[in-house]
């Protein structure tokens, strides 16, 4: 056995230094007549096409080849409209994991993935994936994002489950790729299978895991000629009916929009919606909030989630900033009462993007949304007037990048927020470098970041904020140290994400890792940690803590994992307070571990645990926490996932209220639990029913005496407050429930329609003494808000409608 892993190590180390030296290519053929693209390959282009076979494995293991039984072999083809792809890959078809999933979710089953590089730059890949079920995945990627499957195309793709294996054919029209218009052009290319009951997967082109991007390691496509960029113009035209209920009022809407795709350039495109509709997005995971920051939200707005790679550079851009709440305060009176919009309306949006052939890279962002005002009624008199609380608003981003290298690049990035009138206006610039050297063996990044406000009438104020990284990325043993800093001044939460600002820290990493399977691991990482963190103004220091954690996955695809953090000493919290004077808190230690057991079971379960302390005089601080997800298959259609969180704190301290501008802190003990359910019923790769459920409960119960805080950092009683002379009782029983129930028909290519029923409930109030069956039945009195949506999207290619009109002329004719 060992001498069967020299060999193999012999073998592809020796291979990897020949393919360093000579990428591995395909030489393809123009068709004449296009293959149907149906999974049975007897069209006759695919009789003398070159075979692109003998695929290495990468992981669990690197350097195994496929016996004769599990071959793959792939052919490839093109024409004036489309690259065509044919594949068969050998198997044992009872052994071929199929489960039916929604689009791009990769759930139990195999796969083969083509990725299409049309610079063959190594950067910039397209993938384009066809699972074993039918069911097909897409997605944009590069050493900077990693894989985004929020990317979408159209394109045509058939499976068929044979006696020794299964086969497909792709047909990925040139609408779906950017490139640049040349007469004999060398495209990156790599094919991926992956068998799902291992794990394991396999590359053409072999690929060393222990350093480097993925894409170095890609082979090249040859025999392409004169292929041109289509017009690519991309129409999704819809209607969405919409009838919301809540306590007794009913209300109904129908609207039209549409999205629209334009290459304006080969290698740039515009992206816009015009009259956007967002009302089928997911409902936000919506949490109590004790802490001192806000609460955010992952994005479920397709369009900007799609396409952002070059946006998100810099970490300035928080999209669900644009149509979020309003910004603007309001000042009432004591007889007054507010009625303030959640969001605001976004009235469209555009975004230009591309890369040229020599890595330079363009993004051009734009928002628009409207002027929003809030109601305030006169409780005495029930007059009523209104004031703006959002402007007419302008959201702007600017990006150049430029790549090089195959695994670094030069940016500067640039946002703007322009309101209306007498709010606030905002610029943020940053300049970063990635950088990794030419042996893929260390990193290097550099961020350098300045943010303006404008407060109309007041002097703008300037913020700086750097971050600096420098890591070994090759090897089994890797490190890295990094340093950020803020000052008190950097702001960019008019259109980006920042918690807090004011911080000058330090962090240092290290792991161990293995590449190859040991024992019974298929793999395991050690990592350690250790961060110091400080105030930038003053520089007083502010905590320090270390750790370390555990994670491995068997020989059999279970997964676990174990964590340690240990923070050390006197911890001084600046933000708890409200106020900026320290809040101090001692020698805290949690852990925690986690078992997830083979999805590829039909019945699989994940459990996680953690337990938490601190040792400090006077307090007596236990946390726990715990989650269990079993899941079951029923079939390759059917799949439900159940969830339960339950999280328990108890002596935790931390801000109640306020009190003439004093804050008041507490001793509370705090109960969380969270059920959810999500469950999918799929019945072909076109339609699929899907259901999600959430109960969210959480209690927080204070002492009866509360504390003030003293400027030396401490608490004290001495003030006399207790909760029932704070004015309101700062006790908490918090409570919310979601159903999405929705039903998606891809009745033909890009297009959909998609009916989607979901209620919500909510309840807040004080009595956190109450159980979890009594704050149900309270949460279930409410008002219940009801929604139904029948949305209905169409895409229309403009080359598709040309050809179309022009054979109707022709046979009018």
């Amino acid at each position: 056995m060992q001498f069967r892993s020299i060999l193999t190590f012999i073998f592809f180390f020796v291979f990897l230094q020949i393919c360093a030296q000579d990428k591995k290519k395909l030489n393809i053929t123009r068709t004449e007549l296009a293959p149907k693209i149906d999974g049975i390959l007897n069209d006759e282009i695919w009789k003398d096409a070159e075979i692109a076979t003998d695929f290495i494995q990468f992981k669990p293991e690197m350097g195994i080849t496929l016996s004769q039984s599990q071959r793959t072999e792939v052919k490839v083809t093109y024409d004036d409209d489309a690259i065509y792809v044919a594949a068969y890959l050998y198997d044992d078809p009872k052994d071929i994991m199929k489960q039916l999933t929604a689009r791009d979710n990769f759930g139990q089953t195999d796969f083969f993935t083509l990725v299409l590089n049309p610079n063959n730059d190594a950067q910039n890949d397209t993938q384009f994936i066809v699972f074993s079920s039918g069911v097909q995945a897409d997605a944009i990627a590069s050493p900077s994002i990693g894989e985004d499957f929020s990317w979408n195309a159209v394109w045509d793709s058939a499976v068929k489950i044979n006696e020794d294996g299964w086969s497909l054919e792709m047909k990925i029209p040139y609408r779906t790729l950017r490139f640049a218009n040349q007469e004999i052009p060398t495209w990156g290319l790599q094919f991926h299978r992956q068998f799902r009951r291992f794990r394991s997967q396999y590359t053409w082109s072999p690929i060393d895991v222990t350093k480097g991007y993925v894409g170095l390691y890609h082979g090249e496509l040859k025999g392409l000629e004169g292929i041109k960029p289509p017009t690519r113009l991309i129409l999704y035209p819809f209607a969405t009916g919409i009838v919301n209920s809540f306590d007794g009022n009913t209300e109904t809407n129908l609207t039209f929009g549409m999205d629209v795709k334009y290459g304006i350039t080969e290698n740039f495109t515009l992206d816009a919606t015009l009259v956007p509709d967002f009302s089928q997005a997911g409902f936000d995971n919506v949490v109590l909030n004790l802490g001192p920051f806000e609460q955010t939200f992952s994005e479920q707005r397709q369009f900007f989630t799609e396409g952002v790679d070059l946006f998100s550079k810099g970490g300035l851009f928080f999209s669900r900033r644009i149509g979020g709440a309003p910004s603007g305060e309001v000042n009432l009176n004591d007889n007054e009462t507010l009625d303030r919009p959640n969001e605001v309306k976004v009235l469209n949006a555009l975004k230009i993007s591309g890369r040229t052939k020599n890595g330079w890279g363009i993004g051009v962002f734009n928002a628009i949304t409207e002027k929003t005002n809030a109601r305030i009624t006169n409780d005495d008199t029930g007059e009523t007037r209104e004031t703006v609380v959002e402007p007419f608003t302008n959201y702007n981003i600017l990006v150049v990048d430029k790549q090089f290298r195959g695994n670094s690049s030069l940016s500067l990035i640039n946002t703007n927020v322009l309101r209306e009138g007498s709010f606030r206006d905002a610029n943020v610039t940053a300049a970063r470098a990635d950088i990794v050297n030419k042996k893929n063996t260390f990193r290097y990044v550099a961020e350098a970041k300045v943010s303006q406000v404008n407060y109309q009438n007041i002097d703008s104020e300037l913020g700086t904020s750097t971050f600096l990284y420098l890591g070994k990325v090759a090897g089994n043993f890797r490190y890295s140290f990094d340093h950020r800093f803020a000052d008190t001044k950097f702001e960019i939460n008019d259109l980006g994400l920042q918690f807090r600002n004011n911080f000058n820290n330090f962090s240092v990493d290290a792991s161990y890792e293995i590449f190859e399977p040991q024992g019974k691991l298929n793999s395991y990482r050690v990592n350690f940690f250790s961060n110091y963190r400080q105030l930038a103004n003053p520089g007083v220091f502010t905590g320090f803590n270390f750790g370390g954690g555990y994670r491995a996955t068997t020989t059999k695809l279970d997964t676990y994992s174990f964590r340690l953090n240990i923070e050390p000493g006197q911890q001084n919290d600046y933000f708890e307070s409200r106020d900026g004077r320290r809040f101090i808190f001692e020698n805290t230690l949690s852990t925690g571990g986690s078992i997830s057991t083979n999805y590829n079971r039909v019945f699989a379960i994940d459990v996680r645990a953690n337990i938490g302390t601190l040792f400090e005089d006077g307090r007596d601080l236990f946390t726990y926490d715990f989650n269990i997800s079993p899941r079951v298959r029923f079939n390759d259609k059917f799949l439900m996932t159940y969830r339960i969180n339950f999280n328990h704190r108890n002596g935790d301290r931390g801000y109640a209220t306020e009190v003439d501008g004093e804050p008041v802190f507490g001793e509370r003990n705090r109960q969380i639990v969270t059920n959810s359910i999500s469950a999918n019923y799929t019945f072909d790769p076109f339609n699929v029913l899907a259901l999600t459920f959430r109960h969210y409960w959480d209690t927080v119960d204070y002492d009866y005496d509360l504390f003030t805080l003293q400027d030396n950092g401490r608490l004290t009683t001495d003030s006399g407050f207790n909760r029932d002379n704070v004015g309101n009782d700062p006790n908490i029983n918090f409570s919310t429930w979601n159903i999405d129930l929705s039903y998606s028909w891809q009745f033909a290519p890009g297009s959909f329609l998609t009916a989607l029923y979901r209620n919500s409930l909510f309840n807040l109030d004080n009595l956190s003494q109450e159980s979890y069956g009594q704050s149900l039945n309270q949460l279930l009195n409410q008002p219940i808000q009801n929604t139904f949506s029948l949305r209905l999207q169409y895409f229309i290619d403009y080359n598709d409608a040309k050809r179309l009109l022009q054979g109707k002329n022709k046979s009018n004719s």
